[in-house]
């Protein structure tokens, strides 16, 4: 909820606490105020104070009335003033009074929290105090429900996250993210060290429905004490670039989590038998399935093809789903993809795409809804284009970067697709004038298609 959103009582307290500039200066106030109530009223009678008009001495009164009556705001005020406060500034107000401290350590407070974990010589962002970690798994371990580890590329970090991973034996997390700021990270941290630890968590919990465990060494084993703890509450799992993965991990997730919704991975544990179990008839209809195809070296993974029937079973059970897919592969590992059809809905192309495998996206992904072209060459894209603007009757947003299309081709395309394209990011090296349309009018016409204005996008000259 936005701070706009706030309403009554605790959305007018809550915006003083936005404008204060030092809370402390406050709470200093506060703690004072009775002793400047009191030399007031102590000061010596034979000095004749001046006299207040009403609205003065109104204007006295209620600020008065106000500075006082901070102390004995209702818990759930302050409760929800203090939801909005950074820790830092709620660990302060904490120290006012008895009441406030009481809400400070209301479980209400504590069900969600990201513990930030760098080394100050190399990282960005500030590192969660060490005696603030040792309270929490102290006193509300307990409480928590929906945690994060934020860790920057070292190994002293990712250590101390799976340290706090194996003291959170009574816990009840619903949702867990392991995020690496950058890698490597988790993968420099010893496999049975990282395993060990999220295994107290996937025993313990009971009820994980999230987890983003990216970038990290988990594997079969571990995935196995996830199902047989956690199979009726899991709906999502995001676990790209897991390299001690089996495809027969993740089959063993799919077959026993019938309540699995969002699903990421690496192509090379994509099966047909997977595709096939997300189908099966008990399991819940899939809403996302994210696809990342990577190569760091031409030639070091073999891309295996996905039949036909497999999709078919796949989006026959969940009609509605999201395919995406990520490339990051050379041109010459494409050989696999795209010859029959495929259900993809976003595609995103990291790296160079030859014209022959655009060529086929437009035949053969009549789902397409979302199409990013990183890098191309020097060939023009016009019949690519166009093709995929005639077979995929439900694209919506397109962006292209270091390729090159026609101006008079680019207009065609955009007159094909016309207002569905809610989304259209073309740089303005791309577009090649010729002679219908120079770079000064192109926006005329597409803007017309569009309804709306429309320029093509410029890069910055810092």
């Amino acid at each position: 909820m936005d701070v706009g959103e706030c309403s009554g009582t605790a959305g007018a307290l809550l915006c003083w606490f936005r404008v204060s500039c030092n809370l402390e200066a406050f709470f200093r106030m506060k703690r004072n105020n009775f002793s400047v109530v009191n030399k007031i009223v102590q000061s010596s009678p034979a000095v004749k104070q001046p006299k207040l008009g009403f609205c003065s001495s109104l204007k006295q009164t209620h600020v008065s009335t106000v500075v006082l009556d901070w102390g004995s705001l209702p818990h759930h005020v302050v409760l929800r003033i203090f939801q909005y406060l950074p820790l830092i500034d709620r660990a302060r107000a904490s120290s006012v009074c008895r009441r406030w401290n009481e809400v400070f350590h209301i479980p209400d407070l504590w069900r969600k929290f990201e513990f930030e974990l760098n080394q100050s010589a190399t990282s960005y962002f500030r590192s969660t105090h060490p005696d603030l970690i040792q309270q929490i798994i102290k006193k509300h371990a307990i409480h928590l429900q929906y945690v994060s580890f934020k860790v920057d590329s070292s190994t002293e970090s990712a250590e101390a996250a799976c340290d706090i991973l194996s003291q959170l034996v009574n816990c009840s997390i619903q949702t867990l993210g392991l995020i690496s700021t950058a890698k490597p990270s988790f993968m420099n941290v010893s496999k049975a060290h990282f395993v060990s630890a999220l295994t107290v968590v996937f025993v313990n919990s009971k009820s994980l429905s999230s987890i983003k465990i990216e970038d990290t060494p988990v594997d079969d084993p571990s995935l196995k004490i996830l199902v047989a703890n956690n199979s009726d509450t899991l709906r999502l799992l995001k676990m790209s670039s897991c390299p001690h993965v089996s495809s027969d991990g993740i089959l063993c997730v799919a077959d026993r989590c019938q309540g699995l919704k969002e699903l990421a991975l690496n192509y090379y544990i994509l099966s047909d038998e997977l595709l096939l179990a997300l189908s099966s008839e008990t399991h819940v209809n899939l809403e996302h399935l994210r696809i990342d195809v990577v190569s760091e070296n031409p030639g070091q993974i073999e891309f295996h093809p996905i039949k036909k029937h497999s999709w078919d079973a796949l989006i026959k059970h969940s009609p509605a789903v999201n395919v995406v897919m990520y490339f990051f592969l050379y041109e010459e590992e494409f050989e696999p993809f795209f010859k029959e059809e495929t259900p993809v809905t976003h595609l995103y192309f990291g790296r160079s795409v030859s014209k022959a495998i655009l060529g086929q996206i437009g035949l053969n992904c009549p789902r397409l809804i979302e199409l990013v072209v990183c890098a191309n060459g020097l060939q023009p894209l016009d019949n690519e284009l166009i093709c995929i603007a005639e077979h995929c009757k439900n694209l919506t947003a397109l962006g292209l970067s270091e390729c090159e299309v026609s101006c008079s081709a680019f207009v065609e395309f955009v007159r094909l697709c016309g207002r569905r394209l809610n989304q259209l990011c073309i740089m303005e090296e791309v577009l090649i004038p010729d002679d219908n349309y120079s770079l000064d009018d192109i926006h005329t016409e597409v803007s017309k298609y569009l309804g709306r204005v429309w320029f093509p996008d410029v890069m910055p000259i810092w």
